[in-house]
């Protein structure tokens, strides 16, 4: 089974980056769910009173790893018709002037010619997806057409994980804390904090479905998403069940380690996690990052 975290660390192995790595010193450690969607995922921009803008509202160039330029963009798009909207008497108005010209901006622009190509990787994998997309990049930049019109991305990505059955565990090296680090260890970089009895900001909606699917149909992906090590399922002592498949477990979370990246929300196969701002405005801060 998949797990990101273990993969990045894996990834620092590898000869040809081994090198980049080997020496250096972990400064600092943090994590974000990124709306890869692109053009047919970006929601409703404006609402009474403010906007989405930037990576809150999605506006990453997925295959260019760049999402700066519309950011910017977005914030002197927001700021002109906030500001007219303002002179004209309507400052506690829905700037709906934002949701009206964005995709006709530059960013709007940006995000069509490129509109394909996650769909297209979901679809035929990494290999094909990637041919498949990067032609269909160039043919909109080149040529101001698509071969594949304007695709649907299909599955919600709670939709798109599959049952542990169909797939099979990966063990994975040990970190060696030199080159590669265990989560938790790399949660103390992210300056995380939370009030040990504050209410918990990671709801669970229903804790027998969480057993009964998340568990035992899908092998707690939760334990294996999460970049914090929020999530455990632990056995009747309350050390951590290595056998996916056991049945006497419980889920505990561990909420004073989240790093505020929101994977669990969107990732939960039931949608049975919600994410709620914990109290006071608590979690990371980021010095280095």
């Amino acid at each position: 089974y998949l797990a990101p975290f273990e993969e990045f660390q894996r990834f620092k192995t590898h000869p040809a980056i081994r090198d980049t790595f080997e020496g250096g010193k972990r400064l600092s450690y943090g994590a974000r769910a990124i709306t890869e969607g692109g053009f047919q995922s970006v929601p409703k921009l404006s609402f009474p009173g403010g906007a989405l803008i930037g990576c809150s509202a999605g506006l990453v160039n997925v295959p260019r790893i760049k999402g700066s330029h519309n950011a910017v963009l977005s914030g002197i798009l927001a700021a002109d018709k906030i500001a007219e909207a303002i002179a004209a008497g309507r400052a506690n108005d829905e700037p709906v002037e934002i949701e009206n010209s964005w995709r006709d901006s530059a960013i709007g622009k940006d995000l069509k010619k490129v509109r394909n190509v996650k769909p297209l990787w979901s679809r035929f994998g990494t290999a094909i997806g990637v041919g498949l997309g990067g032609l269909d990049m160039w043919t909109n930049q080149l040529f101001g057409f698509s071969l594949f019109g304007t695709l649907k991305h299909g599955k919600t990505d709670a939709q798109s994980l599959e049952p542990a059955a169909k797939h099979r565990k990966i063990d994975y090296p040990k970190p060696d804390g030199v080159l590669t680090f265990d989560r938790l260890s790399s949660v103390f970089l992210s300056n995380t904090n939370h009030d040990e009895n504050e209410p918990v900001h990671l709801l669970v909606r229903d804790m027998e479905l969480q057993k009964t699917s998340e568990h035992d149909v899908f092998a707690g992906p939760s334990t294996r998403y999460c970049p914090a090590g929020v999530y455990e399922w632990v056995d009747a002592d309350g050390n951590a069940a290595s056998d996916p498949s056991a049945k006497d477990v419980r889920f505990v979370i561990n909420a004073q380690n989240c790093v505020h990246c929101k994977t669990c929300d969107i990732k939960d196969p039931n949608q049975n996690i919600n994410w709620v701002p914990p109290q006071g405005g608590e979690g990371p801060v980021y010095v280095n990052m």
